[in-house]
C-alpha cells in the first residue's frame, strides 16, 4: 500500500515564497494529526511522500476540500492568522492524507504541480 500526501495551494494569493513555505507545513502537519497513527506510520516508514499542487482560487480549494472530505480523507484546511501577509481568516492550503495514492489521486489526479 502506497501512501502520499498532498498540499493545495492557491496562486491567487500570490504568497512570498517564506508564506508559501510555512503555509504548506502548516497544511501538511494539520492533516497528518488528523490521520489514524498506524497510517501514518506506513507512510513515515516509506519516506512521507507528499506533493505540492495548485488551484487558481479560494473556490476550487473549497471544492476540494468538500471532495476529499466526501471520499473519507483526512484534510487540513488552513486559515491564516493574519500577522503578516494576509488579512485574518483568509483560507491559503489544503493539506490531504497520508492515504493511498490512488484514493488521494481520485480528488487531485487534475491538478497540475507547484
Amino acid at each position: 500500500m502506497d501512501l502520499k500526501q498532498v498540499i493545495v495551494v492557491r496562486q491567487d494569493l500570490k504568497m512570498p515564497k517564506g508564506k508559501l513555505a510555512v503555509q504548506v507545513a502548516h497544511g501538511s502537519i494539520e492533516a497528518m494529526l488528523k490521520t489514524d497513527k498506524k497510517k501514518v506510520d506506513v507512510w513515515l516508514s516509506q519516506g512521507m511522500k507528499k506533493a505540492v499542487l495548485k488551484v487558481e482560487g479560494e473556490k476550487e480549494l473549497m471544492d476540494l476540500f468538500r471532495k476529499a472530505k466526501s471520499e473519507g480523507l483526512k484534510t487540513g484546511l488552513i486559515n491564516d492568522a493574519g500577522k503578516t501577509f494576509l488579512a485574518p481568516g483568509t483560507v491559503t492550503v489544503l493539506g490531504i492524507g497520508p492515504d493511498k495514492e490512488e484514493k488521494i489521486d481520485l480528488v487531485t489526479g487534475h491538478l497540475g504541480m507547484l
